[in-house]
């Protein structure tokens, strides 16, 4: 039973895009390594930029910063 866990940050990110994400990810598994995809997990878990780190500061300020170049 393949399991995948996806992290992304919560911003910016549809229910389609989602859905096509885990779509692809298992024709791959099926496709390369001939998994079953009924027997196939694949979770998103979607995190608050303010509770993602990157660069020393959450990405929310990391975002503002860049914005503001």
């Amino acid at each position: 039973m393949p399991f995948i866990n996806v992290r992304i940050t919560r911003d910016g990110v549809t229910a389609e895009q989602k859905a096509q994400v885990i779509k692809e990810f298992t024709e791959t598994l099926e496709r390369v390594l001939n998994k079953d995809p009924k027997l196939t997990h694949i979770v998103i878990d979607e995190v608050d930029t303010d509770n993602w780190g990157y660069a020393g500061m959450t990405t929310t300020q990391y975002r503002k910063d860049l914005a503001g170049l």
